[in-house]
């Protein structure tokens, strides 16, 4: 008979998020989370299979927690503003979630492929370009990618510490950068390039 589950997986995964958040994910083990519960490393392997487990599922909580701020903004009265915001957001508040979820790869990807891959809420975020500002969905996809990269920047100098930024210079860059890229897009499908 197996041994009886001390701790459920969701209380495990919550312990490895914390550990993810204070100390990096390279922290995450089986002893760390054993320390972090307060028992030996075994309770954890009722729950899971190995440590390979563990890890997918807190990957899957981390990208779960990005989604709920992702969700936020496109409920927004300008959602793919509220994306680049949020996006922000979430490397500032969650600075180790962030450097897991984006700035670790076990692919190298082009940029046009980079964004189905690394958020869930590309099609979404897509769409909150494409009809509002009127453009065909190559030029949406086109700034999506350009600003992605821009936000991107900015987001990876708040999580690595290298710069701090207020919410009104975000702001202010993203628009600023936003605008700039929407005439020039605008022209081109108006074939005034």
């Amino acid at each position: 008979m197996p041994p009886k589950q001390k701790f459920t997986k969701g209380q495990i995964v919550t312990a490895a998020l914390e550990i993810t958040r204070r100390e990096g994910f390279s922290a995450v083990t089986a002893r760390g989370l054993g320390g972090k519960l307060g028992v030996s490393s075994r309770p954890i392997f009722t729950a899971f299979k190995n440590m390979d487990e563990v890890k997918r599922d807190t990957i899957l909580a981390a990208r779960a927690l990005y989604n709920s701020y992702i969700e936020k903004a496109l409920a927004e009265e300008i959602p793919f503003k509220s994306v680049g915001l949020q996006y922000f957001q979430f490397a500032e508040n969650e600075p180790e979630l962030f450097k897991l979820l984006f700035m670790t790869a076990d692919n190298a990807l082009t940029l046009t492929d980079v964004l189905p891959v690394i958020d869930d809420n590309s099609e979404k975020i897509l769409v909150s370009i494409q009809k509002p500002y009127g453009l065909s969905q190559e030029h949406a996809y086109m700034l999506y990618q350009n600003m992605f990269v821009f936000t991107y920047g900015l987001a990876c100098l708040c999580a690595t510490g290298v710069s701090r930024l207020s919410e009104e210079e975000v702001n202010a860059r993203l628009t600023e950068v936003f605008a700039g890229l929407l005439i020039k897009l605008k022209s081109e499908e108006a074939g005034n390039d």
